[in-house]
């Protein structure tokens, strides 16, 4: 059984390696936001993982994966995919729910079981629509997505994935009666920053922080259209 401080290790990892691959620049203070640590433990981790040669702390500030860290990082990464995947391909839990359990899960994935997942599950994206690591949001604006904060108004969108970093961010998004392969149309980009639309079930207005985590692909119908 890997002890707290391992666990601890790889969730830095596995953070700043996804912020990396969302096209973020990480600083202490993110990684305190994201895990939800003081800052001080912040500092205490970053100076063991640097000792380790898992990082690499520039004088900007900026935090950046060496290869060893990139690799642990990514098994991590890995391994949370497959387990949220389980947990929803074969056991039949809500999307909303799997992102704590696999957080827990992930730490406690042998080898063996890790190559069981891979091929039992094959290739596929998550629940909330993901890859193993996220694309960057240049990316994915060429590959024709776009985020809900900046969808032009007017027009009717299908949900292809969400930003799942958040559990309580899940949990919200399915209370408004958004989740993924769902369609909306965005009725009004508002002053205020925060997006009014129009669901099956009704409408909603989500704020920017909200509407930033949820990315749209033109296209699907309404039932009241």
């Amino acid at each position: 059984m890997r002890d707290s401080i391992h666990v601890s290790k790889e969730n830095y990892l596995k953070a700043i390696l996804e912020a990396e691959a969302e096209g973020r620049q990480v600083i202490p203070a993110t990684l305190a936001h994201w895990l939800e640590v003081s800052p001080p433990a912040v500092t205490m981790a970053l100076r063991r993982l640097k000792r380790d040669g898992y990082v690499l702390v520039g004088d900007d500030g900026i935090v950046r994966l060496t290869e060893k860290g990139r690799e642990t990082a990514y098994q991590t990464a890995l391994r949370h995919h497959l387990i949220e995947r389980m947990l929803s391909e074969i056991f039949g839990m809500e999307w909303y729910e799997i992102h704590e359990e696999a957080e827990r899960l992930e730490h406690a994935v042998s080898p063996a079981f890790e190559a069981k997942l891979k091929e039992k599950l094959g290739e596929g994206a998550c629940p909330h629509g993901n890859a193993v690591l996220p694309l960057d949001p240049a990316t994915r604006k060429l590959q024709g997505e776009v985020p809900l904060s900046e969808a032009p108004e007017g027009k009717q969108y299908r949900v292809v994935s969400l930003q799942e970093r958040d559990p309580l961010l899940l949990r919200f998004l399915h209370r408004n009666g958004i989740g993924p392969g769902q369609t909306l149309r965005v009725l009004s980009q508002n002053y205020d920053q925060t997006v009014s639309i129009e669901l099956d079930n009704g409408n909603s207005i989500l704020g920017r922080p909200a509407a930033e985590a949820v990315w749209l692909r033109p296209g699907g119908t309404n039932k009241s259209e």
